[in-house]
């Protein structure tokens, strides 16, 4: 009980660290654009450069379209709704990969809480995500000359969200110390991931014997109930994010607890 209680304890105290996470988020957020002519200008100009890329090539090109309405711009809007949770969890594993070895000063430090590191990454990524949330909301005014009432709904898809991005982030923080060139295959992984999720292209074009295999992924139904508040006017996919909220759950409570179980044998790698 004693060492069960020593590995959970960190994560109860968690909360109480928020100053401490949220400025090593804003550090990170920050010195991603230091020095640059445009600053944090860029945590929106850069989903919208791949958002027009990405509408150029496969509505423009091939010719994809999302719903009823057949317009480019459409098609963006639901693209950019795709990308916004997506773009959040990628750059959320990304920065987490190499965290720990990146912060090695602090490994040997007893008093420090590792696990505020993986946790600051998550964060300022989702500091990035609310900047391009704004600049979707302001795209949809433009475009649609309307807000949905519904994406007040956000808050409820960002908590499930963020549990899974912690749950990533701890893993691969953790595993990132043991295995070097982690961050290579996590790259391939998470490329493969996001071409089997609909981001680039709707739902209903997956052929039939593939839909069960697209529904087991539990970005789908967050993706999905992103495009029912932002853009279709309607509540989450409950079902779909219940779902999510489990498999969230779970990858929550094992990031969290590989990471616990492995930290002691950090400063003997770094």
């Amino acid at each position: 009980m004693s060492t069960a209680r020593h590995i959970w304890q960190p994560l109860w105290r968690l909360p109480s660290r928020a100053d401490l996470i949220f400025s090593f988020a804003k550090r990170e957020l920050l010195g991603r654009y230091k020095g640059s002519a445009l600053g944090i200008a860029w945590a929106v100009l850069t989903p919208v450069v791949m958002i027009a890329i990405f509408t150029f090539i496969f509505a423009g090109i091939f010719g994809a379209r999302f719903g009823a309405n057949d317009s480019h711009w459409d098609y963006a809007l639901y693209l950019f709704c795709g990308l916004l949770p997506w773009s959040m969890f990628q750059e959320s594993v990304q920065q987490s990969a190499n965290t720990i070895l990146a912060n090695s000063n602090l490994v040997k430090r007893v008093v420090f809480p590792l696990e505020a590191l993986p946790a600051a990454q998550v964060f300022a990524a989702l500091g990035s995500q609310l900047f391009a949330t704004v600049a979707l909301l302001i795209a949809t005014i433009i475009i649609r000359q309307r807000l949905e009432l519904t994406s007040l709904f956000l808050p409820v898809l960002l908590i499930p969200q963020l549990l899974f991005a912690l749950g990533a982030a701890w893993l691969i923080a953790s595993l990132g110390v043991f295995l070097r060139d982690i961050t290579q295959g996590i790259m391939l992984l998470l490329m493969a991931w996001m071409y089997l999720t609909p981001i680039i292209y709707p739902e209903a074009i997956v052929p039939e014997r593939f839909r069960t295999f697209i529904n087991l992924n539990p970005f789908t139904s967050l993706i999905r109930s992103y495009r029912h508040i932002f853009l279709d006017g309607t509540t989450p996919d409950w079902r779909g994010l219940a779902y999510f909220t489990t498999f969230a759950l779970i990858l929550f409570l094992f990031g969290y607890w590989w990471f616990a179980r492995t930290r002691k044998s950090f400063a003997d790698v770094v």
